[in-house]
């Protein structure tokens, strides 16, 4: 199969190990730096160019689309949907997974455990929205943060008025979530392929550090998942509509809870930790199920 990689960066470890696991089965890959598409809508003959010539056809994209590129990235996937090209993750499922509200908003209707959340747009609101979530210590989480960026917790009510106050004045979109105590500082991640988890790992902050980021200093170990746990990240996954995903999750005296449901999860952790090749996971999941038309966005946009 002629597969493409969406990708901006050749050398990320991620997008290495995808072509890497590809080519051993036999695969043609080509890395296609996204932003530089040139998409052709055209009426009936939608078609991409880049690098100043139609692209060739392709059989599967697999897009690894930055939080900060979505708009035009999950164009780009559309386009190639369009022209009946099957993509891992589709744009509408990326799209979902990176508006944090919307997400969760989804995620609730499902009856998926999260953590008690609220968002309100006034600061004459502040403290209707601390009492929401049971009132200090609290998370205050900008909706547009990435990677543990835009993440506070605020241990005092006198904080947590400061923080929403300050991100209100700067006109920035909050979330404000209960703090889960008795996660102390780790975090799940369960990896989602096709609708069933294949690694699993656990993440533990440094210390001091509520947010269990391994950029930010932390650990991780292998670990089992429980039965509800793995039920709860492979409903999570369905209901972005996600295909490959990896979902954060809490251990809470209420059962997991879902932080967030990442659309473009790096396989260097997952892999190093579980010594699983998910990448070769990918690909298997690909050779199942790439054919023409084999998309449910493709029709509806």
């Amino acid at each position: 199969m002629k597969i493409g990689l969406l990708s901006r960066n050749a050398n990320l470890y991620s997008t290495n190990r995808l072509k890497e696991a590809a080519e051993e089965r036999g695969h043609d890959v080509r890395v296609i730096d996204y932003l530089r598409c040139v998409m052709d809508i055209t009426s009936h003959k939608p078609a991409i160019r880049y690098g100043g010539q139609e692209l060739s056809p392709l059989d599967a994209v697999i897009p690894r689309i930055g939080a900060t590129h979505t708009f035009y990235g999950t164009a780009v996937v559309r386009q190639f949907e369009m022209m009946n090209v099957f993509p891992t993750n589709e744009s509408q499922g990326i799209s979902r997974s990176r508006d944090k509200l919307r997400s969760l908003q989804l995620l609730s209707r499902n009856g998926i455990g999260l953590p008690v959340t609220g968002i309100a747009h006034s600061t004459k609101d502040i403290d209707g929205l601390i009492e929401l979530v049971g009132g200090a210590p609290l998370i205050v989480k900008l909706i547009e943060g990435t990677q543990g960026v835009g993440v506070v917790l605020a241990e005092t009510k006198k904080a947590a008025e400061s923080v929403i106050a300050a991100f209100r004045q700067l006109d920035a979109n909050i979330l404000v979530q209960e703090f889960i105590k008795e996660a102390k500082g780790a975090d799940i991640r369960a990896f989602v392929i096709g609708g069933r988890v294949v690694a699993s790992m656990r993440r533990q902050g440094a210390p001091g550090e509520f947010r269990s980021n391994l950029h930010q200093g932390g650990h991780a170990e292998k670990i089992k998942l429980t039965p509800e746990e793995r039920s709860t990240a492979v409903r999570a996954a369905k209901t972005m509509g996600l295909n490959v995903c990896g979902v954060d999750l809490l251990r809470s005296n209420h059962g997991p809870v879902v932080m967030e449901v990442n659309s473009s999860p790096g396989l260097e952790g997952i892999e190093d930790t579980t010594g699983i090749d998910v990448a070769g996971k990918v690909i298997e999941f690909i050779e199942k199920n790439a054919r023409p038309g084999n998309t449910r966005t493709s029709a509806r946009g």
